[in-house]
């Protein structure tokens, strides 16, 4: 079988790793062009295209998947199926009708639950105890395809990057185990029920702002669903003052939310809508990341002092 695969971040690498390790021909890598990062602004390839390079494998970064030197290079590869997992671009309808086989997508939720471009952040969100991976058959709408196999992973208190890495090594594997089924028509598509749909659209860093007036338990949440990006973050005497990692306690506080209750050792404790939260890793302006015990070493923060 001859696959086209199409992805950009660390989530992708992994399936693009898989299917190399598995035997199958990937006749041809497609990512996003390269990015200027950091503060030397130097060119940074995408892991998809890392991953390729290292493979062998060709790779074409078009600025739109609807150029017409791009098309007429897929249809000249004619591949029986393409592969693609957060890509970034969505794909038109000439480019899903062309292999044999279609095109399906290692997309991170249990759909239909979590469409969208964050659908590991949402999940965490939410409070839901499992989510996982769907292999699905791409349609034009946003991620609205028949799914074809799912995996399920317990979320725990996994963090968002502890999350990612471990769906996107489930992820790796389904493809590689759901393919054959593809290929000898042993799968059954599975239309996804609209009604039970949920959208996971994509965060920007103003949303890491924690609201005090929210509950302990949502707030530790938003922790964990936004490390190590966009982060979160309230303000301390005027300033940034970031949250790496907190912990949500079954007392309460008594006072306004945003309220220090107690700082030591243990950590920053605040008075929540509901509870309390400990903070327990920080970063002030200009500061490496610590621990709160550390971060009070040099810096006082007196009670009923409120952040936000």
């Amino acid at each position: 079988m001859k696959i086209v695969f199409m992805g950009t971040p660390d989530f992708a690498s992994k399936s693009l790793e898989a299917l190399v390790e598995s035997g199958y021909e990937v006749a041809l890598a497609v990512t996003q062009p390269d990015a200027k990062k950091d503060r030397g602004k130097k060119v940074k390839f995408p892991p998809v295209k890392e991953a390729a390079i290292a493979a062998g494998i060709d790779v074409m970064q078009p600025e739109k998947v609807r150029d017409e030197d791009f098309m007429k290079a897929m249809k000249s590869i004619n591949p029986d199926l393409i592969v693609v997992a957060a890509y970034g671009q969505i794909l038109p309808k000439e480019l899903l009708e062309l292999p044999k086989f279609g095109c399906v997508n290692v997309h991170a939720s249990l759909l239909p639950k979590f469409r969208g471009s964050a659908p590991i952040q949402h999940a965490i969100l939410s409070g839901d105890e499992k989510t996982g991976v769907t292999i699905m058959q791409m349609a034009e709408g946003l991620d609205t395809g028949d799914m074809l196999t799912k995996a399920e992973v317990d979320i725990d208190h996994k963090n968002c990057e502890e999350l990612h890495d471990e769906l996107a090594k489930v992820g790796a594997k389904l493809l590689v185990d759901t393919i054959p089924l593809i290929e000898s028509g042993r799968v059954t598509p599975e239309k996804q029920d609209d009604s039970l749909a949920t959208l996971a659209p994509m965060l920007s860093k103003k949303d890491g702002l924690v609201d005090f007036s929210l509950s302990a338990e949502e707030i530790e949440r938003k922790i964990r669903a936004f490390y190590p990006w966009p982060g979160t973050f309230t303000y301390l005497d005027g300033e940034m003052f970031k949250i790496w990692q907190g912990r949500a306690l079954n007392e309460d506080g008594g006072k306004e939310p945003g309220s220090v209750l107690g700082a030591d050792k243990e950590g920053i404790k605040v008075c929540c809508g509901k509870d309390a939260l400990l903070l327990e890793t920080v970063q002030a302006p200009g500061k490496k990341r610590m621990s709160a015990e550390d971060y009070l070493k040099g810096n006082k923060i007196e009670i009923s002092t409120i952040l936000g």
